[in-house]
């Protein structure tokens, strides 16, 4: 046995769905599909899309709240997504249901996007900060909701509108906050004051506000305080009736075993080069995705005695807007990575066709920590473990997918691959790039015809 092979290594294998077992049990099918593409590639399942987004409706039904799930679409650029909004939406609208799907854009070019897959733009909200003319001009004239982050915004928005009378939330800046996101107390009475003043170009509809972090109780909180708002508005002549809570839910990407073992100061870890971070994403949390938006509203305040937030919104006749992006694509995509060669050091670099800008998690000055799963048309067996990182094959130091050493169940060989799991949540495209002129990944959607996958491009890579 080498020195390699003595080395240790926390593991931490991905959770997983029948779908992703299906479609990384079949190494055939990630053959055909990464030599269709000559590389790297993302893999969409919208089935996973399309359930996790029900549960969420279902969490407002439940607690007897009116809610609106919007898609936070700067978390993938996939069009699976989208088409699944608009079937959703579609729905809802046959069945006379109040409406309960949209989708969160930021750009002209998702707003386009959203209207080219059937969405209606009373079915968008438009986000982020100081919006261009020419996203503005889309919501006015589709009817979205525009999300008002400043005074200076809020009256280019009503000079353009001239009696369209678009419809706003302003966003609100929580208590201490230093986000650069949001208004103060002074600029929120100005908002309101220049929508009761200017009834035929503005209708306030409510509030929306931005939290960084994971935090269920800040966003119950800050929605309880806009409830408040709300009730002191309606004082004044306007009717302001919808909270925002935004996204920012957390989920899982392992167990809870698995993550607290990692975090042991105490655990084994070796880095290529040396390598440590300051942070991880939470790849753990006990409650996530919809149950964590079930928490924010049925949930008791034990300090103060406060009532749930639902019963505040019934009392109050208030509806509820969520935005979540990672959220609703929990488990839905993997990105396959082909396996080049490997690099013999001590420990091992694994080199695979692609860059770390498709983990975009380094955007942030941290790692993708979920191990990354090998997988060969033909496994070896009686192999002992083998122990590596993995880089990419670029010509930068700093360009590794992993910077942590796995545990390999063999050692992979040229014309394997390694799949990274739960990617479609703004690993695949929130710092991708085409740098040395290499392509970017394309997504690819996967489904499941009695089991067996069945693949075709993604409607977004043929524009």
């Amino acid at each position: 046995m080498t020195a390699v092979n003595r080395l240790r290594s926390v593991p931490l294998p991905p959770l997983t769905t029948p779908w992703t077992d299906a479609v990384t049990g079949d190494a055939r099918l990630l053959r055909s599909v990464s030599d269709a593409f000559g590389g790297p590639v993302h893999l969409l399942d919208p089935t996973r899309f399309t359930a996790n987004t029900k549960e969420f409706a279902g969490v407002f039904d439940d607690a007897g709240v009116a809610g609106t799930v919007y898609f936070g679409k700067k978390a993938n650029k996939a069009s699976a997504f989208v088409d699944a909004i608009a079937d959703l939406a579609t729905d809802d609208r046959r069945s006379g249901r109040h409406r309960r799907f949209g989708i969160d854009v930021a750009s002209a070019g998702e707003f386009r996007q959203a209207l080219s897959a059937g969405v209606r733009g009373t079915d968008l909200l438009v986000t982020g900060p100081h919006k261009p003319a020419e996203l503005l001009t889309l919501a006015v004239r589709h009817d979205a909701i525009v999300t008002v982050d400043s005074p200076t915004e809020l009256k280019a928005l009503a000079d353009l509108s001239r009696g369209l009378r678009v419809r706003i939330m302003v966003r609100a800046c929580p208590p201490g906050s230093t986000s650069r996101f949001g208004m103060t107390d002074d600029e929120l009475t100005f908002a309101e004051k220049l929508a009761a003043e200017r009834p035929g170009d503005i209708t306030l509809i409510g509030y929306s506000f931005h939290l960084s972090g994971y935090s269920i109780g800040d966003r119950r909180d800050q929605a309880r305080r806009l409830v408040d708002r709300i009730g002191e508005v309606r004082r004044s002549g306007l009717a302001p009736d919808t909270i925002s809570i935004g996204g920012g839910l957390p989920i899982s990407y392992v167990q809870q075993e698995h993550w607290q073992q990692f975090l042991d100061p105490r655990a084994p870890h070796t880095f290529h080069a040396g390598k440590s971070f300051d942070s991880y994403y939470p790849y753990y949390s006990a409650t996530t995705g919809a149950a964590a938006l079930r928490a924010i509203l049925t949930d008791t305040d034990t300090d103060s005695g406060a009532a749930p937030l639902a019963h505040l919104c019934q009392d109050n006749d208030i509806s509820l807007f969520v935005e979540p992006g990672r959220a609703l694509l929990d488990r839905a995509g993997i990105t396959v990575f082909p396996v080049l060669g490997v690099k013999d050091r001590n420990p091992a670099v694994i080199i695979v066709d692609g860059t770390s800008l498709s983990l975009s998690e380094q955007w942030f000055d941290t790692e993708f920590v979920p191990d990354p799963q090998l997988v060969a048309e033909h496994t070896p067996v009686d192999e002992l473990p083998f122990f590596a990182s993995v880089g990419a094959s670029t010509c930068l130091e700093s360009d590794m997918l992993t910077w942590r050493v796995i545990e390999f169940p063999y050692r992979p060989t040229t014309g394997s691959y390694l799949v990274y799991h739960n990617t479609a949540g703004y690993q695949m495209d929130s710092n991708e790039s085409a740098f040395h002129d290499m392509p970017i990944p394309p997504k690819v959607v996967v489904t499941l015809d009695d089991g067996h996958p069945r693949w075709t491009l993604d409607r977004r890579e043929n524009y």
